[in-house]
């Protein structure tokens, strides 16, 4: 609990310090890049291999394990119904941001604070996708908050080591899912892991066959410098299987410059540079791209909860609407004035930490659908 709020809580103290939230508006990007970057050397975490994701305590979530698996909680107002047959490979966001001063590059597994963390986004991200089937969620050496704030030599190093855990992961979960459909799902910097995983473990294999859509939330994709490389075109239909969809939440007045910068520090997945490429943006309102839909059109947004755990949660039907944006946001998913969901927001009016929350039953009934899509093809 005390990891998922620290980012916030330095925010809130900059604010505090300045005497003004326009202060935090402006510059609240470096404030949090000058104290949330470990300034300890990288040190290599030792990698996981398949062979150890055979141990089901490398695991949040998967088949087997029910006590502490948050991927089966349901908000009030969603109907629990037997899983579909897909199973699901999600890689769950940063949950490690401890104080730069104490900081690892990358997370130990043992760290409890940002394994609650995790558990608290897998429960609100990772269960819009348990109509559709079962959820397995690894454990990986995450990169910390801070190797995304700036691009040095040990960031990349950080991302690097946390990839090979996601793709060894993968192996397993192939292993132990050997035929079927596989839904693809993350946030942010897991999101960013399945980009890669995409291109180098999906591409041309048989896998790719077998992939009913991958959910990339949270995390820039270029329609140009990376889809080609991942075997899946992106989602153009709400009735499409075998795509990917990508979308990046912002209130209005949107200001996404800090994303638009750090979008170009990496480069595509073809090996050419992303910058000023266009980006996809999939409207989970409508499963279509660069399209808007009224707040009519929005099945539930996890509402805000009372309970500290959140699981008190529930579904507000109506409650926002989305558009991808044009010119300077191009892109972004730009959702006007949304409800208070927390005190969660990011410089620039960015919703980031709500990507799922704010369209929760959409993607629930939108895996579903591709699910549909994907088993009435011939195969």
């Amino acid at each position: 609990m005390a990891a998922r709020k620290f980012l916030y809580v330095v925010a809130a103290l900059i604010v505090l310090t300045l005497g003004s939230a326009l202060a935090y508006r402006f510059w609240g990007q470096q404030m949090l890049g000058a104290v949330m970057v470990p300034s300890a050397r990288f040190a290599a975490p030792k990698p996981l291999t398949a062979a150890d994701y055979a141990d089901r305590a490398l695991w949040l979530a998967r088949p087997d394990i029910a006590a502490g698996n948050e991927a089966l909680w349901l908000p009030a107002g969603a109907k629990r119904t037997p899983p579909g047959p897909a199973a699901i490979f999600y890689v769950h966001p940063t949950s490690y941001m401890a104080p730069f001063n104490r900081a690892r590059w990358n997370a130990p597994l043992e760290d409890q604070e940002s394994l609650d963390t995790a558990r608290r986004f897998m429960m609100v991200q990772a269960s819009a996708f348990t109509e559709a089937g079962q959820v397995w969620a690894p454990r990986y050496h995450q990169a910390h908050f801070g190797a995304f704030l700036e691009p040095k030599d040990a960031a990349r190093k950080a991302i690097e080591a946390a990839y090979r855990d996601v793709a060894a992961a993968f192996r397993a979960f192939l292993a132990a899912n050997p035929a079927g459909p596989v839904i693809l799902a993350g946030h942010s910097q897991g999101s960013l892991h399945l980009l890669r995983l995409l291109k180098e473990e999906v591409a041309g294999k048989e896998v790719a066959g077998r992939i009913v859509a991958a959910y990339l939330i949270g995390w820039p994709v270029s329609l140009t410098a990376d889809i080609p490389a991942l075997g899946l075109p992106a989602c153009a239909r709400p009735d499409q299987a075998g795509c990917i969809l990508s979308w990046q939440s912002f209130a209005e007045p949107a200001d996404p410059a800090a994303v638009q910068k750090a979008y170009g520090w990496y480069p595509g997945m073809t090996g050419r540079p992303r910058e000023g490429t266009p980006m996809l943006c999939v409207n989970p309102l409508t499963g279509t791209q660069d399209a808007a839909a009224p707040p009519q059109a929005n099945l539930g947004t996890l509402g805000p909860s009372v309970q500290l755990d959140g699981k008190d949660a529930r579904l507000l039907p109506g409650a926002v609407g989305a558009r991808c944006g044009s010119g300077k946001e191009a892109g972004f998913l730009l959702v006007g004035t949304p409800p208070q969901l927390g005190p969660y927001v990011l410089p620039g009016n960015n919703y980031h930490v709500y990507d799922y929350a704010l369209f929760w039953a959409n993607i629930r009934a939108d895996a579903t659908k591709r699910l549909t899509a994907f088993l009435a093809r011939p195969h």
